[in-house]
This record gives C-alpha cells, sequence and structure tokens, in this order.
C-alpha cells in the first residue's frame, strides 16, 4: 500500500529600431525542415512585452504557477524582453471546446491528446504538431490510481478486486469525461494487457461497470461524490490528482498502484492559427521547449507527475511505486480507433452500459 509522499527555445532574433523591437522566430513544421526553401516569418511588435495565453487543465495549476515565473525570468535575461502569460484552467473537455469556440490560446496543454486532435480538426492546429516538440508533445505523465477509504476496509488492491460482489466503485462516465475515458482504458488493460483476450477483457469491464452506482460527468463530480457524498469503496483517480489533494490537505488518502496500468500522457501544443495571428509563435514555442527541461519537469513531478526529463525521473523515482507492466494509448491503436471502439455512439461502452439497464 503506497502512502503518498508529501531544449532550446525557437531561434529569435531582436532587431531594434525606431522605438520598435522585432521578433524573427523560425517555425520548424516537419515539411520546412524537409525544405531547402525554409521561410523565416517577421514580426513586428511594439515595446518590448509580449503576452501569450495558456490554456490547460485544472490540475496542472499548481505546476504552472510555479514553471511561468521560471521562464519569464530566462527569458527576460536572455531576450531582454517582458512577457505576461496569463492562464485559464477548467476541465479538459471544456476548455478544449473553449478554445475551439474562440479562446485566443497560444499554448494549450490538455489531458489528452483526444482533446488536442479536436482543436486540429476544427483549424487551429496543424497536423503533425506531435513532433514539434521533445517526446512526442507528451509533457506530463501519469498512471490511474485505486483510491480507496481510509486504511481500505473492502481490501482492495488490485483491479480484479473491482469486480467482486459488494465493492462499489466511482469513476465519471467516459462519454463526458477524458479522466474516466483513461480509467476504463486502464480497466480494459488490466485484462487486455495482461495476457487476457479481448472476450475477457469485455466480460471483466462488464462486471466492473455493474459495481458502478453513479456516473458522474466528470472527474471533479466523481472526487465529489466519493469524498463529499461518501459514496463508493474505490474511486478511479490520476495518481497526480491523489499526490497533490493530499499535499493540500485535503485528503487522507489510502492508495494503490496496480502493477498493470496505463500510461496517462497529457499533450502539449502551439496554435498555430492564434500565434500566427498575433504574432507570438516564437516566444510560444519557447515556452513549450521549456515545459520539458529539468527546471519544469521537477515542478510537475513535486505535484505528483512522473517526470518524462530521463534525468529527473531517476532523480525522483523513489517517490513514484514502478510499474511492472505499462503500456500507452498507441499499443491499443492511437485515440482515433479508441474513440470508434469504445465510445463513439453504439460502441463497446454504450453496449456495457445498456446491459446494465
Amino acid at each position: 500500500m503506497w502512502k503518498p509522499p508529501l531544449s532550446q527555445p525557437s531561434a529569435l532574433v531582436l532587431a531594434a529600431g525606431l522605438g520598435l523591437s522585432a521578433l524573427m522566430p523560425f517555425s520548424t513544421t516537419n515539411s520546412q525542415v524537409a525544405s531547402a526553401n525554409q521561410k523565416t516569418q517577421l514580426i513586428s511588435q511594439g515595446g518590448q512585452k509580449v503576452e501569450i495565453t495558456l490554456v490547460s487543465y485544472a490540475v496542472t495549476k499548481a505546476a504552472y504557477e510555479k514553471i511561468i515565473p521560471q521562464f519569464v525570468a530566462k527569458w527576460k535575461r536572455e531576450k531582454g524582453q517582458d512577457i505576461v502569460i496569463k492562464q485559464s484552467y477548467g476541465g479538459s473537455g471544456s476548455q478544449t471546446r473553449a478554445v475551439i469556440d474562440g479562446l485566443e490560446a497560444d499554448v494549450v496543454a490538455l489531458a489528452l491528446a483526444l482533446d488536442t486532435k479536436k482543436i486540429e480538426q476544427a483549424g487551429l492546429i496543424k497536423p503533425g504538431w506531435e513532433q514539434e516538440a521533445p517526446n512526442n508533445s507528451i509533457v506530463t505523465r501519469s498512471v490511474v490510481a485505486l483510491e480507496t477509504r481510509e486504511g481500505n476496509p473492502k481490501n482492495i488492491k488490485t483491479w480484479n478486486d473491482l469486480a467482486k460482489p459488494g465493492v462499489k466503485v466511482i469513476t465519471a462516465n467516459p462519454k463526458t469525461s477524458g479522466g474516466a475515458r483513461w480509467n476504463f482504458l486502464a480497466l480494459w488493460g488490466a485484462i487486455a494487457k495482461n495476457k487476457g483476450s479481448e472476450a475477457q477483457a469485455l466480460d471483466f469491464v462488464t462486471k466492473v461497470y455493474r459495481n458502478v452506482p453513479v456516473l458522474p460527468r466528470d472527474a471533479r463530480e466523481a472526487s465529489d461524490a466519493f469524498y463529499k457524498k461518501g459514496q463508493g469503496d474505490v474511486l478511479l483517480n490520476y495518481e497526480n490528482e491523489v499526490i497533490l489533494a493530499a499535499q493540500q490537505g485535503k485528503t487522507s488518502p489510502s492508495y494503490t498502484i496496480p502493477q498493470t496500468n496505463i500510461s496517462i500522457d497529457g499533450p502539449v501544443a502551439v496554435v498555430d492559427k492564434v500565434v500566427d495571428k498575433r504574432g507570438t509563435r516564437a516566444v510560444s514555442e519557447a515556452f513549450v521547449k521549456f515545459l520539458f527541461t529539468p527546471e519544469a519537469q521537477r515542478e510537475f513531478s513535486k505535484v505528483g507527475f512522473r517526470p518524462v526529463n530521463s534525468a529527473v525521473a531517476k532523480e525522483v523515482g523513489k517517490k513514484f511505486p514502478k510499474v511492472a507492466n505499462l503500456y500507452n494509448v498507441q499499443s491499443l491503436g492511437g485515440w482515433n480507433t479508441v474513440q470508434k471502439k469504445f465510445f463513439d455512439d453504439g460502441a463497446i461502452f454504450d453496449k456495457i452500459q445498456s446491459g446494465r439497464r
């Protein structure tokens, strides 16, 4: 039983003249790298201050509040320019819709690549964004935790325990919650990625959802159902959420990390249409790359995320239980396949739900 423990910026040229400073960002997409005729774009801005907006999901706020001042100071020191980074936090799905509906985000850091793909499909982010930053643009990582009542009275230690009669499981609705999609895929992979067949996986997941008394709309409502309303024996939650809540004194949880688990990968991307319109590509790309540095990754790890930077991962390795069998969405076919197979109307989750009625 685990107890919670408490690249360089894009090329930039500053040109001064007549009270104006000019930013010269070199945006390197995959096609441009391959082209001998790479173009540079000169964007002028008045004064010495530039403003960008970061749109992210709620639980990352504690990390970004530490990371952003570090980047602002670094940019000022190296480029002599002041930066203001506005921030917006909320549910990943809600943030995605807000950006598509007109919230001008220069950078988006969402809970799952499917949300970023929706912004791409809306024409705001160019295809191939995954290759524009280190680590395929995955900047945060976590796993699914089984969070139990204090002392774990039902002795819940493994995925199989969730299917036992009398165990009440709290998780949100994967049709409306990104976090709940991760939970569903973790349940499926507990069998399918542990030498089980798809038929066995379907049988197991069906049994678990029979033990789900309510399906809250999102992860926050699921947490409220577990803690504030006292519903359920076990809450499926992000490991980083459990750690951060304990640090903030909101909970005193018991939890376990199953040894077959899914890597909860959070991507980051520059919103091409916005940065090109506002002339903020250079700063936005530099900020994204800064998120992968040891300085930024240490801040993510402090609030419960597993570092994607290998050096930092070694530094903090003892803080996180090892996972023997860790898989990712790509091993399940990627988000497009996963969405169609499991979560579209009439897909596997809907069939499981219809069997519960």
